[in-house]
């Protein structure tokens, strides 16, 4: 038996088809109906059996047209801004309804299933009906029915039936990637918050959350990790993230240091090569590791010395040679002396101390395997949902080192044998501030795209998922985008914002995607291979929410009796920490 039990008589009634065009379809609405019909309201199609299957569209497009009136002898001319009785009776209304999937009585021993396809499109003159009411609920409960199962991924409720919990598939959300897009106060942090609490029951979730802002200190049910800031160095504390410089590549370092503009920088990048990768040999042979030494790249994470890099490259800068007529000038003499320069200045300031200033136990072989842990172990207590904060990291050096992490967890991932491996996620939260478009890339964030660009290609093989989440998805990379099949996109009010996340949606949904500046706060259009077919959510709300609500300011000036605390944080930019001592 069918969900919809429709009529012709019925006032659910819309229209009949009179053009198809593959998945759009142009129905001809009296005008009495129209208002049945308004942007991303559902209709169902009757077929040539409507027994067995209804089509189901979404409405993308409204029109009330006045034709062109045929003249007729003995018409009424009528006063200047006054229609002729003939053009009102030619009034023609039409609805454009995209289709979005089919209902069928039954596949197999299964009754009333929805699919994303359909077999065949409308006949003319087929009756299309608005869901609503009861034939709503009906079907919104059918969705959600579909959808329940171990890998469905509660997010809210439908805005067109609140009764019915909308579902995603957290196998297809996180595998094919997803991005979670949305204006300043739109509920971004609240999704995100409300997707981890939803993952932190899990028993072997595993998720990491790049936090740039502090954000998420207050997720009591995860671990937190803070990447040491200049106040931490020398603090033995197990929630402080070290990166030892050793773990950069040779991009990376180069991005640190050399600068590209220089005369010499070529000579400088291959001798500053030739020398890390001596030092990482030295260090391989006095450890007895000859095994790795066969095998040994610039790129291979082992430790090495940076003082012993920068003694030598002094020696070369200030090397004399024995000429014909004396001492002269070396091949590489003066050539490195701003990249000295730079090297000194960056060893010695404690901004940079989580990566030149780290505990002299990280510097060892075995060190990388406690920072693969910290990093991505799951099984402890809280350890499902990790949050590092990287809110203490200098701006110059963000990309660089938010894309070290993300390399360096690809990589574990990559190595780990097949059976043993557990799917890992990134979340990404204010992308746009470390993976820009790269037209507009400068070196070390050339660096994080080239990481992230490559997990968005090929992470889903060895289980690594990006969450990306921005408030400006017009500033953040094409090609990072353009590997999300999943969207999340709350309210987007700047133009450019919004023509950024139509040109990744289907042509089909041009006119649902017309409401993006029009949601409310914590409303999503949610569109991709994870859901059954585009839909409105109201998203839950998260039991915790982040620090992220946005400033009351005519309610806070509106408070006496305050004291500003700018002694406190003038010493905590003298500390460059916002924590008090």
């Amino acid at each position: 038996m069918s969900i919809f039990d429709f009529s012709e008589k019925s006032p659910a009634l819309l229209g009949r088809v009179v053009a198809v065009d593959t998945r759009r379809v142009t129905l001809n609405v009296e005008p009495a109906r129209l208002t049945h019909a308004h942007v991303g309201k559902l209709v169902a199609i009757r077929t040539s059996n409507p027994v067995e299957e209804w089509l189901i569209a979404m409405v993308d497009r409204v029109q009330r047209a006045l034709a062109e009136p045929e003249r007729k002898e003995g018409d009424v001319k009528k006063s200047a801004g006054e229609l002729p009785e003939t053009l009102l009776e030619r009034e023609i209304n039409s609805v454009v309804v995209v289709l979005v999937g089919s209902v069928r009585a039954k596949v197999g021993i299964k009754l009333n299933v929805f699919s994303r396809s359909f077999i065949d499109v409308p006949d003319i003159d087929a009756w299309c009906y608005a869901l609503e009411d009861n034939e709503l609920q009906r079907f919104m409960g059918l969705l959600s029915r579909s959808a329940e199962s171990s890998k469905a991924l509660d997010l809210g409720v439908y805005t067109l039936d609140p009764k019915a919990t909308a579902y995603v598939d957290g196998d297809k959300f996180f595998q094919r990637h997803a991005a979670l897009l949305g204006s300043t106060g739109s509920g971004k942090s609240w999704t995100v918050a409300t997707i981890l609490e939803r993952a932190k029951d899990l028993p072997s979730a595993n998720l990491v959350v790049f936090d740039l802002h502090g954000e998420y200190a207050n997720l009591s049910y995860a671990t937190h990790l803070r990447v040491a800031g200049p106040d931490d160095i020398g603090k033995k504390d197990p929630s402080l993230l070290y990166l030892p410089y050793w773990l950069l590549n040779s991009e990376e370092l180069q991005a640190m240091f050399i600068d590209r503009s220089e005369f010499s920088a070529h000579n400088q990048v291959m001798v500053f090569q030739d020398q890390v990768l001596a030092s990482k040999r030295q260090r391989l042979e006095a450890s007895g590791k000859h095994d790795v030494i066969s095998a040994l790249t610039i790129n291979a994470p082992v430790p090495f010395s940076i003082e012993e890099v920068v003694t030598a490259l002094t020696e070369l800068n200030d090397e004399m040679d024995q000429g014909a007529r004396g001492l002269k000038q070396g091949k590489f003499f003066g050539q490195f002396s701003r990249l000295l320069v730079r090297l000194g200045a960056k060893l010695n300031d404690k901004r940079y101390g989580f990566l030149f200033q780290a505990p002299a136990a990280l510097h060892t072989y075995e060190a990388l395997h406690g920072i693969a842990a910290q990093l991505m172990d799951w099984t402890g207590e809280n350890h499902r949902v990790k949050v590092i904060d990287f809110s203490e990291v200098p701006a110059d050096v963000l990309p660089v080192i938010v894309g070290l992490v993300a390399r360096l967890i690809y990589q574990v991932q990559f190595w780990t044998p097949q059976p043993s491996r557990v799917p890992i996620a990134l979340v990404c939260d204010e992308a746009h501030l470390y993976l820009p478009q790269r037209a507009e890339a400068d070196a070390p964030e050339k660096r994080a795209l080239e990481n992230f660009e490559r997990i968005a290609k090929e992470g889903r093989k060895y289980g690594v998922a990006l969450l990306v989440v921005s408030q400006r998805p017009s500033d953040v990379s094409d090609t990072i985008l353009s590997q999300c099949n999943n969207f999340v996109a709350l309210r987007l009010t700047n133009g450019e914002d919004q023509a950024k996340v139509r040109r990744l949606m289907p042509d089909s949904l041009e006119g649902f995607m017309d409401m993006l500046p029009v949601l409310d706060i914590g409303e999503a259009l949610i569109v991709g291979d994870a859901v059954l077919l585009p839909s409105r959510v109201r998203i839950t709300e998260p039991s915790i929410k982040p620090l992220s609500a946005t400033i009351e300011f005519w309610s806070e000036w509106a408070k006496s009796g305050r004291i500003p605390a700018l002694v406190q944080a003038v010493e905590n930019m003298r500390r460059q920490s916002r924590r008090n001592p």
